[in-house]
């Protein structure tokens, strides 16, 4: 009877240690997976899955495995909602995304009131960490930044240009369009043409038409790729030459294949190109194995994944507060972009915009290439 006693006593020890050894860190990936932007959602999800990865493969997080799991948003604000919900009632602690800032917006205050951490990889709107919110980070930089470089290449190389502004009227859209204009207005610029259309559309005959009236020679296009290339597309069609200038929601090689031939010499603003950084190469061949090209923010959101849990570890607990509190002393974090620090408000402390054209390459392919 002590025989058979001791050894449920030790049975029960040998459980309990191997249920600690197995606890796992709840993950949550969230972007639009399906959709018209499910480029940028397979970003998110590849670069999230292959950090975790790497990172069990190390032996965890304080010797915790990270377990992942993704919500599609639809780059849906209402959806977004739904997916932040339904990863609070699943136990998820942290999150990497929304992509869309549109989305990052109400999805971090049910995050922040449930005790969940969010980084967002490219979510750019300036709102999304002025609120004063403990739980909301970005790898990004944001609008503001972004608009003022775009706006200084312009003044610089097209004052004496006609210049049209249009937007998806989405919060990153519009956003990112007024920061732009914002920037030519200071600079003695005004826009010939001012115009939102909305996100969604296929047909912008009507709005071809307005950008032809007006003379415009350079547009400035405030939204994503899938809308920025049926535009490029439409122009070209009507014998438009007009050259489209737009920020990083263009940045997939799909807004080419949208956009036909005509995208070539489009203008484009997005950080330093991290797949050419030194700090990337290891974690790029995987992805090559496994036929995915890393581009945009696939390592923006590795990066994300990294950064959470070396303030886990700084923090010595995966307490989702504790690793905020620990980011936000603003002390770098090494990762696959760069070495990464924030401010009390969650934004990186780097500059992080440069201007891109897209070039024809010697296969034939049109791609965007760091100027």
């Amino acid at each position: 009877m002590k025989k058979l006693l001791l050894g449920s006593i030790a049975l029960g020890a040998v459980l309990a240690f191997s249920g600690v050894a197995n606890a796992q860190i709840k993950l949550g990936v969230a972007g639009p997976i399906t959709g018209p932007n499910a480029a940028f959602g397979a970003q998110l999800k590849n670069g999230a899955e292959q950090a975790a990865e790497d990172i069990n493969a190390a032996g965890g997080v304080l010797g915790q495995k990270i377990e992942v799991s993704v919500g599609d948003d639809v780059s849906d604000p209402k959806q977004g909602v739904s997916v932040a919900n339904k990863f609070v009632g699943d136990g998820v602690k942290w999150v990497v995304g929304p992509f869309n800032s549109g989305v990052a917006m109400p999805a971090s205050e049910v995050y922040a009131e449930n005790g969940v951490l969010m980084i967002s990889p490219s979510a750019t709107n300036p709102k999304i960490t002025e609120r004063g919110l403990w739980n909301t980070f970005r790898t990004c930089g944001r609008d503001d930044q972004q608009g003022a470089v775009a706006s200084a290449y312009l003044l610089k190389n097209f004052k004496d240009k006609k210049i049209a502004i249009v937007h998806d009227k989405t919060t990153y859209g519009q956003g990112l369009a007024d920061e732009t204009k914002k920037g030519l207005n200071a600079g003695g610029v005004k826009e010939v043409l001012y115009e939102g259309v909305n996100a969604g559309e296929k047909d912008f005959s009507a709005l071809v038409s307005k950008i032809k009236a007006s003379g415009a020679e350079y547009l400035y296009w405030g939204g994503l790729h899938t809308e920025g290339g049926l535009i490029v597309r439409q122009m070209r069609d009507q014998g438009l030459k007009t050259v489209l200038v737009s920020g990083d929601g263009i940045t997939t090689d799909e807004f080419a294949t949208i956009g036909g031939p005509g995208v070539e010499g489009t203008l484009m603003t997005f950080p330093p190109d991290p797949q050419k950084r030194p700090e990337a190469a290891a974690v790029i061949k995987k992805f090559e194995a496994k036929k995915f090209k890393p581009e945009a923010y696939t390592l923006y959101s590795y990066a994300a994944v990294q950064i959470m849990a070396e303030g886990a570890k700084r923090a010595n607990s995966t307490d989702p507060k504790k690793i905020a509190d620990a980011l936000h002393k603003g002390e770098p974090v090494k990762t696959v972009i760069g070495d990464i620090g924030f401010d009390k408000k969650g934004d990186i402390t780097r500059p992080d915009y440069v201007v891109y054209t897209w070039k024809k390459q010697p296969d034939g392919k049109i791609t965007y290439v760091e100027n």
